[in-house]
């Protein structure tokens, strides 16, 4: 039994919504995450970038994060309190410092989500590799949108 698509309005209109609540539940994932960790949503999502890109300039962090420079101190100060991140020289550039994920932190983060990474792999081999290509086009693309919409906001 298939179920009738709606138009495209009606698909976009869905598209929509269901991203609403996609970030809704991210949001009280995170949310849920950093309070298990002892930190703020905005300290965890800064510990997740450093365990993805490694190593970052608060400048960088402050970039990809559409953070002041100077709340991205307050973040660095708390990770480095709480035993997630801490400052280096950077070896390149020593008037320079970056900020390196400290494993162990990585490790506490990454226990919390063995569970989602297992259900999403699960749901993820219920559609094509054409189809994940798809996903992964829409869902870059999307956060790309939220990025730039996030800077245009913080500068007005």
């Amino acid at each position: 039994m298939s179920r009738e698509l709606p138009d495209r309005g009606g698909l976009i209109q869905e598209v929509l919504l269901a991203g609403r609540l996609n970030s809704t539940a991210a949001i009280m994932l995170h949310q849920a995450v950093a309070d298990r960790l002892g930190l703020h949503p905005t300290d965890h999502k800064c510990a997740d970038l450093l365990c993805m890109n490694g190593p970052m300039t608060a400048g960088e962090l402050a970039e990809a994060t559409c953070l002041t420079t100077g709340a991205i101190t307050g973040v660095i100060d708390r990770l480095e309190a709480a035993g997630f991140a801490r400052r280096e020289e950077d070896p390149k550039d020593r008037r320079r410092v970056v900020v390196r994920a400290i494993p162990k932190g990585g490790q506490k983060i990454g226990r919390l989500f063995q569970s989602l990474a297992a259900e999403m792999a699960k749901l993820c081999s219920r559609y094509s590799d054409r189809e994940l290509a798809t996903i992964i086009d829409f869902m870059t693309r999307s956060r790309q949108i939220a990025h730039e919409q996030t800077q245009m906001i913080r500068r007005q």
